[in-house]
């Protein structure tokens, strides 16, 4: 066991103690002044506390008989004559001493600063005025001078027995008493200096463990003057964060870090949420992209730029000293946002997420709107088949991310014959130099944006299309009428794409595409999928890229070549339709499950020849389900005054679906 001592009647004194109890290896020995900082530690079989001011010789012979290992010193940077004591005791005894400092803060130009309590009172002497005193009670008597103390003076002291003897003995009224146990806010701190009517804050300089910052902030708001009492020269020392570094790296020591998954908004500091801001004032380290990090770190706050969870993961473990991160991220962090991937790796933390305003909200808000009807994608390094959405929703807002990204938005939208369609493009929004632009997709193709932008589309004239299979036939190019392009008619190509069981996520290979008709309805049936569609001669070629241009297919990619060398760099599918092939059968199946042994194949054939290589292969390879079926279908063609039923080529659609399960 290792033993270490804590002068620990601070706030960081309580984290520090707090820390060492949870560590099997530690015996620690906490020292308080008061019963009321006895009562603020935790409860542990390894903590020991004792209670009552020591002078130099009880610090001797506590040493002597206890010989620390270490003695940390996280008193108050204001209890100077005990950190002297004690520094000395642990030099006399041998014991390694270590002092704990608190970082400094900004003083505002208008505050008062003079160098102790006596000169503190002498300044308010002078002045008019209610004072709001936040120095402690043992400071209490030294500010009884002032004219009108009883009248004039409110003082802030620990909710304690000794706090409020020494306010009696001071003079002080009980209704100028506030008994109270922070820390406090900026806003709690307004609230008392506006109902005692201060015109004075007295306040020690005590760092943000002190709660200065938002005292500051407070007095500004109210109008009321800060009188801060100077900091007495320090000793050496080190940061909180520092010391259990330290502490980690000399003993077998850990903790489990505290996080905060902070949205932080569009970016202007205005529209940052105050729960966002309390998580940034009290992290030990921040950790986000450059420009998140310039307007929110604080001088002396640790900070880290990172952008991917995995890096942020990496430095939340390589810094041990640091107890509570905030990770910084840009809008709401449940829309589109880095904390889908990160939370999962967060699960050796205790993690807290903290919900901020999105673009969308921010975008529509600014043009007078609704938004619970819109549709949400982003195209900020995602692929998406956005003419489908800009065809089906009347309302679609859009993440761009890219030098050219909206240039690229609206042109696929204009070649798409989505020109006319509406846009408002918001940059840099929340931020001073905010920019909305409206406009066509056709007129807005030349401008210029910002790389990171939000886009509002509506489309008057949008509609849902009917979801079936089997489009008309009449709905495809197919060339010339003495030699049209092979296609898979639409009866057979309804029976195989319900055989294919196509997910809306699907990765599909259509090999053989002939036209496209199947590759086509592939694509309008997995939005968010991809489609790719492989034709070796090059008529056929045309006008599959002809007929995926005028359905606006652009998750469809069409690919001139052979099969199944053409297949080979492709993305795994998931699912397959082979419409041709002959020949090579067994090949591209084979490539088939090797890219994805799990792929769901649908194939046909109406030669007797393809039919024996397709029955050949469902027994060639490890299928975990197979099946054959013969397609029949008539169309009744008009004769005169009657109606014949024409027979089509019958159809033999073989289904196989490879592992262990469909």
């Amino acid at each position: 066991m290792y033993k270490i001592g804590v002068l620990a009647g601070t706030a960081e004194g309580r984290e520090l103690v707090e820390f060492l109890t949870l560590q099997r290896q530690a015996a620690v020995t906490a020292l308080v002044a008061t019963e009321y900082g006895e009562l603020l530690l935790p409860q542990a079989k390894n903590l020991r506390i004792l209670r009552g001011r020591l002078n130099r010789e009880q610090m001797d012979k506590l040493l002597s008989a206890e010989k620390f290992d270490l003695v940390i010193d996280s008193t108050h940077p204001y209890a100077d004559e005990v950190t002297e004591n004690i520094a000395g005791a642990c030099a006399a005894a041998g014991t390694e001493y270590l002092r704990i400092l608190r970082e400094v803060d900004a003083i505002p130009e208008n505050a008062v600063l003079v160098p102790d309590a006596d000169a503190a009172a002498a300044y308010l002497a002078k002045t008019e005025g209610n004072i709001l005193l936040t120095v402690g009670s043992k400071e209490l008597s030294r500010f009884a001078q002032i004219t009108g103390f009883q009248e004039r003076v409110y003082a802030r002291v620990l909710p304690a027995e000794e706090s409020l003897r020494l306010c009696k003995q001071a003079g002080l009224p009980a209704s100028h008493i506030f008994a109270m146990q922070g820390p406090f806010s900026a806003e709690m701190n307004a609230v008392l200096l506006r109902a005692v009517s201060a015109r004075y804050l007295i306040t020690k300089e005590g760092g943000s463990s002190g709660g200065f910052s938002e005292k500051m902030i407070a007095a500004r708001e109210t109008g009321a003057v800060p009188v801060v009492i100077g900091r007495p020269p320090e000793r050496e020392g080190m940061s909180f964060a520092e010391t259990v570094g330290l502490l980690c790296r000399r003993y077998p020591f850990s903790r489990r870090p505290q996080v905060s998954v902070a949205g932080i908004g569009p970016g202007g500091a205005a529209m940052m949420t105050r729960e966002a801001e309390e998580a940034i004032r009290r992290a030990d380290c921040l950790i986000g992209a450059g420009r998140m990090l310039k307007s929110a770190v604080r001088p002396g706050q640790a900070a880290f730029e990172a952008i991917s969870p995995e890096k942020i993961c990496e430095i939340i473990t390589g810094h041990p000293e640091y107890g509570r991160f905030t990770i910084l991220l840009s809008g709401d962090t449940g829309f589109f946002s880095g904390a889908k991937k990160l939370l999962p790796l967060l699960s050796s933390c205790e993690v807290k997420t903290l919900p901020g305003i999105s673009a969308l909200s921010c975008l529509c808000a600014r043009l007078g709107c609704s938004y619970e009807d819109i549709v949400s994608v982003s195209l900020h390094g995602r692929e998406r088949n956005i003419v489908s959405d800009v065809r089906r929703h009347p309302r679609v807002f859009v993440l761009v991310g890219g030098e050219d990204g909206i240039s690229s938005l609206c042109r696929t939208l204009t070649e798409a014959g989505l020109g006319d369609v509406r846009l408002y493009v918001g940059e840099r929004l929340s931020y001073p130099d905010e920019r909305i632009t409206e406009g066509t997709a056709a007129g807005l193709m030349q401008e210029r944006f910002r790389p990171l932008s939000s886009v509002l589309i509506e489309n008057d004239v949008a509609r849902i299309p009917e979801v079936s299979f089997g489009l008309p036939d009449t709905a495809f190019l197919r060339g010339s009428q003495k030699n049209p392009v092979p296609m898979t008619k639409s009866e057979v190509r309804a029976v195989c794409l319900s055989k294919l069981r196509l997910t809306m996520d699907a990765v599909c290979w259509d090999i053989g595409a002939g036209t496209g008709s199947v590759s086509i309805e592939m694509a309008l049936q997995t939005q968010g999928g991809k489609v790719y569609a492989v034709e070796e001669k090059e008529d056929a070629f045309s006008l599959l890229t002809e007929n995926g241009r005028r359905f606006g297919t652009d998750n469809l990619t069409a690919i001139l070549g052979p099969a199944p060398e053409a297949l080979k760099e492709l993305p795994a599918p998931t699912h397959a339709f082979i419409g041709g092939g002959s020949g090579k059968l067994r090949e591209i199946i084979a490539l088939l499950l090797e890219k994805n042994p799990q792929v769901r194949i649908v194939a046909t054939a109406i030669s007797l020849e393809t039919i024996g290589e397709l029955t050949v292969c469902l027994s060639a390879f490890p299928f975990s389900e197979t099946e054959a079926v013969s397609l029949s279908a008539a169309r009744s063609r008009k004769a005169g005054s009657h109606r014949l039923m024409m027979g089509q080529n019958p159809v033999y659609i073989f289904t196989m679906q490879g592992g262990m399960g469909g």
